[in-house]
This record gives structure tokens, C-alpha cells and sequence, in this order.
């Protein structure tokens, strides 16, 4: 049944969506297992997107609906300010077997965007801690997306997502070039050559305001949400050790390269880098139920844990940080990933994707593909007299074609379900180069 005819789709305002072109053609999805959607009119539409970034397992897993609702059955909530229960205490644990080296505590949230204001608060807090309350600069990276909390937003540098509120964001901020590079890295397989001197603007930034006034530095790995922008070979080797010699906090957001995707529980690990800071989200329930968390270093976390025992540590948290349902879902998802070894799945996939990937070169309109892990963008030439992209107009005729992709700018990003066969890899890239060809 077609229920687009019969949903009144006037009053729900949707999220980075053009709302009344969407209400010209819906495109509504109704069901969804494994790696297929079902649209509200019976077709099927292979998830080449996991959602957004975020069903890293594949929908429908009966594992994470049964302990969620054995959780509702036992307790639906409890509080965890000045007291607690035991899920978000286990879920620590055993996120903490998967951390990098030294990432010892968690702090949890409700999202990536809240995680991402958490770590910059923890950062600035932990300084003032310390003594150096003149640290309170942040660098960010241009088109970089931190979520869309004041905090996250004014560290990110993707201006339309900037511009509305340009006046109101935070003051002492700065912003590092990114990474892109069609000139010299089009085309690149995995990380690209060329770039390393980028992070040296790292220090253009430090020379101008002064090592002493900053506070933390704050990239994704994989940039995603600006077009899947991989690091360079040595890049974030560079940024590492510049912040360590300049005393630094170097912040990752993980929010979409956490829980498999690279091929490593996290991107830190897969680049043998190790941040002081990571934030995660969108994988750690498998998208389920809303959650976001911060991976602290053990000697940020000591820093705050001085003085009197009865003071409070930081003012800081949300109502549904720890949430028993989240928690219950989130171990689901994490038991998943363990016994089906989804992390090393991705790793042993990642080489027939990135053929399956390249084999696009050439087709009308295409100038870069960009991958790595189980992630690929096909970026298009710009017209600025065309509205919308034709990275959307292809984006609109996979969906129409049966498959589900992520347009941003002249972009098309990919990133399936880790459960993805060869079969369905095959089939994801025949409807795109079909879409492509029959886009003008």
C-alpha cells in the first residue's frame, strides 16, 4: 500500500532536507531487514548508506529489539545524577575493552552533536583544572561537521551550516584548511599521497594565537558529512605530534568512523593514532535508539578528580546520559559486533569495495571517487547553474532504481551495512553506474 496518499506531511518540519521539494515527490520508507529498506509502495531499496552512518549491522536485528524490551520491562528509566544503575557502568567496561590506549573513561550523551559539546566542554574545563584558564581557543578544520549543538557548530567549518547563526556562535575560535585536494589526490585508493604539509597549518594558527591560549583541536578522521574527505598519508601523524609538543588536546570525532567502519573498532585504530578525546555515536546502538558517548584519556579524567570528595566533578550531563534502554541496546549492538567480528568483516571487504568504487572512473560528470574502509563518495562536477545538484538528481534516481545513498554538495557518500555480501556490493554499484548514466 501506497502510504504516501495517505500521510498528511504538512506539519513535521524534516532535518537538512529542501521540505517543499520533498513534499513534491515523498520518498517514504516503511520496513526495513538486513541490508533492504522497503519503500511505502513495496519496493525494495538496498541501504547503501546504512541509514546515516549508523546501522553498521543491518536493520532489524532481533538481539537489540529483545533487550530493549526486556529493559523497558524491567526499568524503562532511572536517573544518573548522584545516583545510578548498573547499565551505562557495564556498557563503560566493555566499550573501554574496544578504546584506544588510554581512553579509559566514558562519558555518555544522547547524540553525536551532544557528545561533540561534551568533549569541548571537558576539554576547556580540564584546562581551567590545571591552572591555564587562558587556554580557552579552539581549532577546528575547515568543512568539518562537529553536530549542530552551538559548540560543535562553531568548531565545524561547513559554512551552510554556519551562516544562519553566524552572529551567536562561539567567539574564540579557529579554523585549519581541510584536506581536499582534487589537483593533486583525484582519485586517490585509501589515503592520498599527497598532503601531509596541510597539518603544518596547525601552526600557522599556533604561531598567530599562541600555543598558550589553546585549548584542543578538534577533526574527524574521515571527514563524512562534507564528502568523505580521507587523511592524507602522515597527516594526522603530523596533527598528533603537534599537539603533544605544544600541549594541545587533540579531539576526534568518531561519530561516524566508530564501530567497524575503517576496519578497526575505531579510525584512531586503523591510523595507529591516538587521540585525547574521542567522541562517538550513530553505531554504538546500531542507530536503534538515540545515544552519543565521549571516550576520555585516564590523566584528562585524574585532572578532575582533586579536591574535596563531595564536589561535584564537572557540572555537566543530560537527563538521559546512561538512558536503560539506550544501554541495553547499546551492549546488544556491541555483542553483535564482537561475535560476528563485523570490524574485521569491513577490513576483509574494503579491497573488492574500493574496486567496485573505482570502476566508476569514467562515467559522464564524475571527478573524484574517494574511499576507504567501507565508506566511497563519487563526486561530480560543479554547475552552479544547476539547482539541485547532480549529485542529488542521482541521489533521486538510485532511490527511484532501489537504493538508498547520502548527497551533500556535489557529493554522493556510500557506506553499507558491514553485513553487505559481494552480491549486494555488486548490485549497490550496478543501480548507481545505471543512475549515473541516466541522470543528465
Amino acid at each position: 500500500m501506497n502510504t504516501a496518499m495517505n500521510t498528511d506531511l504538512s506539519a513535521f518540519w524534516m532535518p537538512f532536507t529542501p521540505n517543499r521539494l520533498f513534499r513534491t515527490a515523498p520518498r517514504l520508507l516503511a520496513k526495513a531487514k538486513g541490508i533492504y529498506y522497503e519503500s511505502d509502495d513495496g519496493r525494495r531499496i538496498l541501504d547503501g548508506s546504512a541509514a546515516l552512518w549508523c546501522v553498521n549491522a543491518g536493520h532489524g536485528r532481533t538481539e537489540i529489539r529483545d533487550a530493549v524490551a526486556q529493559q523497558l520491562e524491567t526499568m524503562d528509566f532511572a536517573p544518573t545524577f548522584q545516583v545510578g544503575h548498573p547499565l551505562p557502568f557495564e556498557l563503560a567496561r566493555r566499550l573501554r575493552a574496544h578504546a584506544p590506549p588510554g581512553l579509559e573513561q566514558v562519558f555518555f550523551s544522547n547524540s553525536g552533536s551532544e557528545a561533540a559539546d561534551s568533549a569541548i566542554k571537558i576539554a576547556l574545563a580540564y584546562h581551567r583544572r590545571r591552572g591555564e584558564p587562558e587556554r580557552n581557543l579552539l581549532i577546528g578544520r575547515q568543512r568539518s561537521y562537529h553536530g549542530v549543538g552551538f559548540g560543535g557548530m562553531s568548531v565545524g567549518g561547513i559554512p551552510k551550516n554556519r551562516e544562519a547563526w553566524q552572529g551567536s556562535l562561539l567567539p574564540n575560535v579557529a579554523h585549519m584548511r581541510d584536506t581536499h585536494d582534487l589537483e593533486r589526490n583525484a582519485f586517490s585508493r585509501g589515503q592520498p599521497a599527497q598532503g601531509v604539509e596541510f597539518a603544518d597549518d596547525l601552526e600557522r594558527l599556533i604561531r598567530e594565537h599562541g600555543a598558550k591560549r589553546i585549548a584542543a583541536v578538534m577533526i574527524e578522521p574521515i571527514a563524512g558529512s562534507t564528502g568523505v574527505l580521507v587523511p592524507p598519508r602522515g597527516y594526522l601523524e603530523r596533527l598528533r605530534e603537534i599537539c603533544t609538543r605544544h600541549g594541545l588536546l587533540l579531539i576526534f570525532d568518531e561519530v561516524i568512523t566508530g564501530f567497524g567502519r575503517t576496519g578497526d573498532w575505531f579510525a584512531s585504530q586503523q591510523f595507529k593514532v591516538t587521540p585525547d578525546l574521542l567522541t562517538m555515536a550513530k553505531g554504538i546502538t546500531n542507530g536503534a535508539i538515540p545515544m552519543g558517548a565521549v571516550f576520555v584519556h585516564r590523566d584528562i579524567h585524574a585532572a578532575f578528580m582533586t579536591g574535596p570528595a563531595a564536589d561535584i566533578d564537572i557540572y555537566h550531563g543530560y537527563t538521559y546520559s546512561g538512558h536503560p534502554v539506550a544501554c541495553a541496546a547499546a551492549l546488544a549492538t556491541l555483542g553483535i559486533y564482537e561475535r560476528e567480528g563485523l570490524p574485521q568483516r569491513a577490513a576483509e571487504l574494503a579491497p573488492y569495495w574500493e574496486e567496485r568504487a573505482h570502476a566508476l572512473r569514467g562515467l559522464p560528470g564524475v571527478i573524484d571517487i574517494r574511499n576507504y574502509g567501507l565508506i566511497a563518495a563519487v563526486e561530480f562536477a560543479a554547475d552552479p547553474n544547476r539547482s539541485p545538484t547532480r549529485a542529488y538528481d542521482v541521489f533521486c534516481t538510485c532511490f527511484a532504481r532501489g537504493l538508498l545513498s547520502r548527497p551533500t554538495g556535489n557529493v554522493l557518500a556510500f557506506s553499507p551495512p558491514l553485513t553487505i555480501s559481494r552480491a549486494e556490493i555488486d548490485q549497490l554499484f550496478a543501480i548507481l553506474t545505471e543512475a549515473i548514466r541516466a541522470t543528465p
